[in-house]
């Protein structure tokens, strides 16, 4: 078991080095491909012809395909919350590359992240043995995981239906959280899809059973959604605070998912519940010191009505004569109006 779980450790923090550097070289191509054409915050896909985005995309598969190797040998318990180390990856690369400049208070923020992360794996508890796909089907059509599915399905719509396109702009918590939600199905159907793949190295065939195809769809189809509001997110808000929230909110979920399919923490203290708790509450509380820091992102303008200024100059034009008005109070005109006199002659 030791030597399992170190393997699934090594992975996972090679895992975060690849991708906490995706997420500068992505936002670099992603910042590339909407100077020529509609950003990805509005719904364009020039990125997909950008170079640059792609090696971002491979950098990032790599690092997914390490942190899927790492799921089989250890628990998501252990292996999710190592993610924080991609924060401070991405935090120091973007401070040199985007010059999106970390303050002291931000280093702290991730400080304590990584912190809140030690505290959980210290006391992450014990995988319990799977010997086959059929047995993780069980456990994932349970009716409390079932109702847990329902919920993230139900609360996916909504964001992305009604909230995305009226506040996903301005408030970064819509689309990490369609990011994050998503993403605790996805880790769980990974999970099933690496252990059936290493049942079926071994000598068990694991894919001539349809719950391992369902496990496969089920993974493509929350990965894809994922990479869609991850490059909005990118590339609408500050990468050092995408990063540290989009990673706090994918652990709560992913380890909230993987407690009520696999009962991780069935057998364990309540000393090490509570330990568990406070590492959340710490890395929530790093989150919150990086959130503090954020410089306020300019807001993209998405139509061409877009006010510029709360000071606003018109001109009335007659009989060759201009006189120019300027609203000094502040307050915006309600209308504006230009006449010329010999319009009526």
């Amino acid at each position: 078991m030791y030597s399992s779980n170190l393997t699934g450790f090594i992975l996972a923090v090679v895992s975060s080095a690849f991708i906490g550097s995706s997420f500068i070289i992505k936002k670099k191509g992603l910042q590339k491909a909407g100077s020529s054409g509609p950003r990805a915050s509005v719904g364009g896909y020039g990125y997909l012809l950008e170079p640059l985005w792609w090696i971002g995309m491979i950098t990032m598969i790599v690092g997914e395909i390490s942190n899927f190797v790492a799921y089989i040998y250890a628990p998501a318990v252990l292996v999710t919350p190592l993610g924080a180390l991609s924060i401070i990856v991405s935090a120091v690369l973007a401070h040199f590359m985007l010059n999106e400049k970390l303050q002291r208070m931000g280093m702290l923020g991730c400080l304590i992240c990584v912190v809140g992360s030690t505290i959980i794996v210290l006391h992450a508890p014990e995988e319990q043995s799977i010997t086959s796909v059929q047995q993780i089907w069980d456990l994932a059509i349970q009716p409390a995981f079932l109702l847990y599915t329902a919920s993230v399905v139900a609360v996916s719509l909504v964001l992305i239906l009604y909230c995305a396109p009226r506040f996903g702009q301005t408030n970064i918590l819509v689309y990490l959280g369609i990011c994050s939600i998503i993403g605790s199905l996805t880790v769980m159907s990974i999970k099933a899809i690496g252990i059936a793949i290493k049942l079926t190295v071994e000598g068990t065939n694991q894919l001539v059973y349809f719950q391992t195809w369902i496990f496969g769809t089920v993974a493509v189809t929350c990965i894809i959604t994922q990479l869609n509001y991850l490059n909005m997110a990118l590339d609408t808000f500050n990468t050092a605070i995408v990063s540290p929230i989009y990673y706090a909110m994918f652990t709560s979920f992913t380890i909230f998912a993987s407690v009520i399919m696999f009962k991780d923490y069935s057998g364990q203290s309540a000393s090490s519940i509570a330990s568990e708790l406070c590492g959340f509450i710490t890395v929530l509380s790093g989150t919150a010191v990086l959130h503090s820091t954020r410089e306020p992102d300019p807001p993209p303008i998405t139509d061409l009505y877009t006010p510029l200024s709360p000071k606003v100059s018109w001109l009335i034009q007659g009989n060759g004569e201009v006189w120019k008005q300027k609203d000094e109070d502040g307050s915006f005109p309600s209308f504006i109006t230009v006449v010329r006199q010999d319009y009526f002659k």
